[in-house]
């Protein structure tokens, strides 16, 4: 199906080819830059995923008190979604360095903050020492993490695409996506031993530990990157003097249309993320009376699953193509929202797990692990950084940041229904999946342009 959008896309691309020559790179350098940008996305997750899992099992109790369970989860929701609308302000200003100034240095910056800011939610005092000031410093830290984490997706995938050979280049870009679960599996680790200390112990100790040991991920991520060299690409084109001086203005000029094909495309994958991770957690829990070990174990086999879905859909992209397999699993995560619900409410331990793990470790999970390389092919090497962090950013705000808010207060509307949150779910998806009509095909083509 051919559109303007497509061709406004396609004309960027014009002279390149996939039997263009690449930039030589070497194997060493190649694997060093997959094990930075891993371990980078594996500090993400983690920092995110102990925020969610601690936002909706305890933070509505130790800074939120004194509300019933509708009105905290909208309070914590609030407070998490706080940290989606700092994040294209992260995108924007760090894109805007990755592309003038080089890849590299902003993804040794965005690490340094994420970690800082989470070890610092560690050291909060509650609403018991401080009050209203707990709830505020909270929110300030969240801020923080989110304007970090605005670039870090986009630089992982970005950096790696940029080194990878183009025939395999959907395998190596989905590899970072890899570390995601990496930190998922390490916070849910994390947050179920400590869910086994005295409740009291928990309340005043335990909660903090999680936070406190991204110290450790933050020093290993930052030893890491230091290691690596610069994207290939970015140095031919600094070498050249093609690097855009402007590339907010010139994403904005040469490129809305690819930004709004873009952000579509993430809607669908975010905004499900965080209806499963989070809001499915809190309403398992909260509504439905399910032990809060059962959600805990859903994600973990979730996370464990898309071990093995995020590289296979991003080598079935280099195979079948990026916009074919995107629009596979969009369609799968829209028809998959119903029946997912429906299971959780059965309340049976072992259907709730499967349930979950399907959503997201083949849905959500599936669409991300494609948008390793199909991100980073749709944008020009001037402003790809930009290109990548605003419309992942943006998308991100407009769908995973508010989803949780906005599924608690359908919960509220219909007294507990779960047919609105499905049915939002399935919408999102559902723009993703329209997207992908509008989007051109762009395995094997060349970065250099």
């Amino acid at each position: 199906m051919e559109t303007k959008m497509t061709g406004q896309v396609s004309a960027l691309h014009s002279t390149a080819t996939t039997t263009g020559t690449e930039v030589a790179v070497n194997g060493k350098d190649l694997q060093r830059v997959i094990g930075a940008s891993v371990a980078g996305s594996a500090m993400e997750w983690y920092d995110f995923s102990i925020y969610g899992t601690a936002s909706a099992l305890i933070f509505s109790d130790l800074f939120f008190p004194g509300l019933d369970k509708a009105a905290g989860l909208l309070a914590i929701f609030g407070a998490y979604a706080a940290g989606f609308f700092a994040r294209p302000f992260g995108g924007l200003f760090f894109g805007w360095l990755g592309d003038k100034y080089g890849r590299k240095s902003v993804l040794v910056a965005t690490v340094l903050l994420m970690g800082g800011s989470t070890f610092c939610i560690g050291l909060l005092p509650t609403y018991d020492s401080v009050g209203v000031w707990a709830a505020v410093l909270l929110v300030v830290l969240r801020l923080l993490q989110g304007f970090g984490a605005g670039a870090e997706q986009a630089g992982a995938s970005l950096i790696v695409s940029e080194f990878a050979p183009p025939a395999r280049r959907g395998f190596y870009a989905a590899m970072p996506f890899a570390g995601c679960i990496v930190g998922i599996l390490l916070a849910n680790a994390i947050f179920t031993a400590v869910q086994h200390l005295p409740k009291s112990d928990f309340l005043s100790y335990g909660w903090r530990i999680p936070f406190l040991f991204s110290a450790a991920v933050v020093v290993a991520g930052f030893i890491i990157r230091m290691k690596v060299k610069e994207s290939p690409v970015f140095e031919e084109i600094k070498n050249t003097g093609h690097a855009s001086k402007r590339p907010v203005k010139d994403l904005l000029s040469e490129a809305r249309g690819t930004l709004v094909v873009a952000f579509c495309l993430r809607v669908g994958e975010n905004g499900s993320s965080y209806l499963y991770q989070v809001f499915a957690l809190s309403y398992l829990t909260k509504v439905l009376l399910v032990d809060k070990s059962v959600g805990t174990m859903g994600l973990t086999i979730a996370a464990a699953l898309a071990v093995l879905t995020i590289p296979l859909m991003g080598g079935l992209s280099d195979r079948f193509g990026r916009r074919l397999m995107y629009r596979l699993v969009a369609l799968f995560t829209c028809l998959w929202a119903f029946p997912a619900f429906w299971l959780f409410t059965t309340k049976d331990p072992a259907l709730v797990i499967l349930s979950m793990s399907i959503a997201i470790g083949v849905g959500v999970f599936g669409m991300y692990g494609i948008q390793g390389a199909y991100f980073p092919e749709l944008f020009n090497a001037r402003y790809r950084y930009t290109g990548i962090a605003v419309s992942k950013e943006f998308a991100a705000v407009a769908s995973g940041g508010i989803a949780p808010f906005i599924a608690a207060a359908l919960l509220g509307w219909t007294q507990g229904a779960y047919w609105p949150i499905a049915t939002y779910i399935a919408v999102l998806a559902g723009i993703s999946f329209i997207a992908t009509f509008f989007s051109p095909e762009t395995k094997g083509i060349s970065l250099r342009n």
